[in-house]
C-alpha cells in the first residue's frame, strides 16, 4: 500500500502532533496562570461590586485567568446572577456561602456606623482555599484602573501580607497617634485593609486565622476593627505596594492617573458631588445593569443624611482619641 503523502499545512500538523506524542496542540498547550481575586458584598453593595468587576474585568490581562470570588452570608440571587454577564474566556465569577464560617467569630465582633461583618469574610480565604498559595481582596467601593496581576505577580517572601500605607491615617495627627500609643504600629506604616495580597501560605504556617481569633476576643478593636486586627497581627511583615494602587480621594495627596481608586469612608461618589475622581466610577457605572439603582441611591441622599457622615467623622476622632487615653491610663 502506498503511503499517503501530506501536503503543506496538513503535513506540518501531522509533524506537530508526532513532536508533542501524537496529542492535539490545545492538550499540550500551557496553562494560564490563575489570579485568585476576593471581594465581599451583601445585598445592598451588589451595584457596586458590579462596578468595580467591569473595571477590574476591562483591565485584565490576557496572559491570566481571573477567578473572582464573592464572599457573602446570603444575597439575592436574582441579583447577584445579573454579575455573571462579566464572564468570559479568563475570567470566573464564583459566588461563595461564609455563614457557616461567620458564626464561629461572631460573638468577637465589634461594629460601628455603616461597618457589617463582611469586613471579616476576607479571613475565611485562608482556610477555604486551600489550593490558593496567595490571592488578591478588593473592597467593593473601588474601581480598577491597572491590571490586577501587577500586584498578584509580586513576591511576597516572608511577609504575610502586601498593601498599601493608609495615606488618610497619616495625614491626621490623631490617628497617627492612635495607631502609634493604642497600636503599636507606626502611622506610616499602618495600611489599609480595604486593597491587599494576602500570602496564604504564610498565614497557614502562622496559623493566622486561630491568631485573628484570639486577638478578636483579647482585644476590642473599635477604630477600624479588622484593620486594626490585621495590622496588629503582621507588624513588620508588609510589603508596601505604591500609593497608585489604593488611591483614597480624602487623602492629601493622590495619583493623577492612579491604578486603583478606593472610596474609603464616606466618599461615594454614589452620594456626593464633587468626590476626586469620581469620573472613573461614573463611567463604569453608566454601564451597569444597576445604574437606576445607582441614581436613585444618590438622589435620595439627604441633607440629614449627609449630617450623619460629618457626625460618624467627628465620632471616629473622638474615638481613636479616647483609645489613646484609656490606653494612657493602663
Amino acid at each position: 500500500m502506498k503511503s499517503i503523502v501530506l501536503g503543506g499545512s496538513a503535513k506540518r500538523l501531522q509533524e506537530r502532533m508526532e513532536y508533542y506524542g501524537k496529542k492535539p496542540m490545545q492538550a499540550v498547550r500551557k496553562k494560564r496562570e490563575n489570579v485568585p481575586v476576593f471581594f465581599a458584598s451583601d445585598d445592598r453593595y451588589l451595584p457596586y461590586l458590579d462596578v468595580a468587576i467591569s473595571s477590574l474585568v476591562e483591565h485584565a490581562s490576557k496572559n491570566y485567568d481571573y477567578t473572582l470570588h464573592v464572599l457573602h452570608s446570603g444575597i439575592d440571587g436574582k441579583r447577584a446572577e445579573k454579575l455573571m454577564r462579566h464572564e468570559r474566556r479568563g475570567v470566573k465569577i464564583r459566588f461563595v456561602n461564609v455563614e457557616e464560617h461567620l458564626s464561629k467569630i461572631e460573638n468577637f465582633f465589634n461594629l460601628r456606623d455603616y461597618y457589617t461583618p463582611a469586613i471579616y469574610y476576607r479571613l475565611f480565604i485562608v482556610g477555604m482555599f486551600p489550593a490558593y498559595k496567595k490571592a488578591v481582596y478588593l473592597d467593593c467601593d473601588t474601581v480598577i484602573l491597572g491590571d490586577v496581576s501587577e500586584i498578584y505577580r509580586v513576591n511576597l517572601g516572608n511577609n504575610l501580607i502586601g498593601a498599601v500605607a493608609d495615606s488618610v491615617v497619616a495625614s491626621v495627627p490623631v490617628f497617627k497617634r492612635y495607631t502609634k500609643e493604642a497600636l503599636g504600629v507606626d502611622g506610616d506604616k499602618y495600611f489599609n485593609s480595604g486593597v491587599i495580597l494576602m500570602n496564604l501560605d504564610g498565614m497557614r504556617k502562622a496559623n493566622f486565622y486561630q491568631a485573628f481569633a484570639d486577638t478578636l476576643e483579647k482585644f476590642r478593636f473599635r477604630v477600624a476593627p479588622d484593620q486594626d486586627c490585621l495590622n496588629v497581627l503582621c507588624k513588620g511583615r508588609v510589603h508596601y505596594f505604591s500609593q497608585d494602587w489604593n488611591a483614597m480621594p480624602q487623602a492629601q495627596s493622590i495619583s493623577a492617573k492612579p491604578k486603583l481608586v478606593h472610596y474609603n469612608l464616606a466618599q461615594k461618589p454614589w452620594h456626593y458631588d464633587g468626590i476626586k475622581h469620581e469620573d472613573y466610577f461614573w463611567s463604569y457605572a453608566k454601564q451597569s445593569v444597576f445604574y437606576d439603582d445607582i441614581v436613585a441611591e444618590k438622589q435620595s441622599f439627604t441633607a440629614e443624611k449627609a449630617k450623619k457622615d460629618e457626625e460618624s467623622g467627628a465620632a471616629l476622632l473622638a474615638l481613636a482619641e479616647a483609645e489613646i487615653n484609656r490606653v494612657s491610663v493602663k
